[in-house]
This record gives structure tokens, C-alpha cells and sequence, in this order.
């Protein structure tokens, strides 16, 4: 990560893959807020071109530790936000659960991609994030805008 939209089209749904880079996490509140950012032309918390988004909100990083617990949730309450941010050179969103019409069209027509990552999994996610920095809107708590390094993430490609 970056991916950018020739790399996704040689995706095909069903293949695991392991994800490495950078990821932001945003989940429902940071994602109205992103929006709202974009319908007002105000600057945005990160760039969107190419940017992936992991919907997870990460919990406080115990003593020693990179980040606490950091397992995905479910993409659709997403849904809503998720043909705008598209639109403006979103790329990548790591979720889990299915998406809705609208966002499945609006990924395929821009060569964006949908990963599904596994619930319950949180400890082996935390894991495999290197580093974590606070980017926007900490006053949401764990559900503000972190930027992540992953390796070795696993996901399985569900929508391209």
C-alpha cells in the first residue's frame, strides 16, 4: 500500500493475499466527518489517492506494544461514505462483511478493491502493525483516523 488501480485489476475475488505499507484506519464518525471535509472542499486528514482505509478502531496500546487490539468491523455501516471517498481516489477498504450495490458498482467502475479481513482476529492484526500514528480527530477516541504500517497483513480479495 499504495495500491495503485493497475495492481488492483490483477486482483481476482477469492485470493488471499498479505497486505504491506500504509493503512488508515477510519471508521463510521471519522467517515462523515472525511465526507463532510470533501462536500466543503476542506483539506482532507490524508491524501486519498491511492489510499487504503482499514475500518477498525484501535484500541489503546498496552505497555510495549505498537497498538492494542485492532480487528476489523463491519464495512457496510461504511457504505454510505464509501462512493464519495471513491470518487476522490480512494483505493483500498479492508472490512468485513458484504457491501451494498452501489458500493460494490462503485468499485468496480474505478478499479478500487474491497478486502475482507477476519473477525475475531484482532490480537493477529495487532500483530502485524509496525507502527501506528494518530493523523485526525482524537477526540473520536479509538475511532479516530490512525495511520498504520502493516506487514504481512492477511486479507482475501472480495470485490474488484
Amino acid at each position: 500500500m499504495p495500491l495503485d488501480k493497475k495492481a488492483a485489476e490483477m486482483l481476482t475475488v477469492g485470493t488471499f493475499v498479505k497486505l504491506y505499507g500504509t493503512v488508515y484506519t477510519a471508521r463510521d464518525q471519522a467517515h462523515k466527518r472525511i465526507a463532510e471535509a470533501i462536500r466543503n472542499g476542506e483539506q482532507l486528514p490524508f491524501e486519498l489517492d491511492n489510499a487504503a482505509i482499514y475500518y477498525c478502531g484501535p484500541t489503546p496500546a498496552p505497555e510495549g506494544a505498537v497498538i492494542g487490539s485492532c480487528g476489523p468491523t463491519t464495512s457496510g455501516r461504511m457504505d454510505a461514505f464509501t462512493p464519495l471517498l471513491i470518487e476522490h481516489g480512494l483505493r483500498v477498504m479492508i472490512g468485513k462483511g458484504v457491501r451494498n450495490a452501489e458500493v460494490e458498482a462503485s468499485i468496480r467502475k474505478s478499479g478500487a478493491v474491497y478486502f475482507t479481513a477476519i473477525g475475531g482476529a484482532a490480537a493477529l492484526y495487532a500483530s502485524k502493525v509496525k507502527t501506528c500514528e494518530l493523523v485526525a480527530y482524537p477526540d473520536l477516541g479509538c475511532e479516530a483516523v490512525c495511520r498504520l504500517t502493516v506487514e504481512d497483513f492477511p486479507a482475501v480479495v472480495a470485490v474488484v
